[in-house]
């Protein structure tokens, strides 16, 4: 599985912006797909995920009410929505996709948000 992410930027706190993240195999063949990211000096954390099959979403509680992952299966694309940026949302962003034979990563895109 090859995935490939875009829509990173610069945006001002308030903005938002839009990522997503193409894969290189049906959607539906993928247990789940999420956004991850890694601020400096920081771990990677789980943003939010989507399962392929019923569409169940998992957020961290710093993005609830803000973000919204969804998925297009015709299009092989995963979406993240991001309103009301907070610079504390500067960070490198990555799509994971998780299969029964492992997961994978595309590389990331870089979300800044200036105060």
């Amino acid at each position: 599985v090859q995935l490939q992410a875009f829509g990173g930027g610069l945006v001002q706190a308030g903005g938002c912006l839009r990522l997503s993240c193409v894969a290189s195999v049906p959607i539906f063949t993928i247990n789940a797909m999420g956004w991850y990211r890694q601020a400096p000096g920081k771990q990677r954390e789980l943003v939010a995920s989507i399962t392929s099959g019923g569409g169940g979403t998992v957020y961290a509680d710093s993005v609830k009410g803000r973000f919204t992952i969804s998925r297009d299966n015709g299009k092989k694309m995963v979406y993240l929505q991001m309103n009301s940026l907070e610079p504390e949302d500067t960070a490198v962003y990555y799509c994971k996709a998780e299969q029964n034979s492992g997961y994978y990563w595309g590389q990331g895109t870089l979300v800044t948000v200036s105060s």
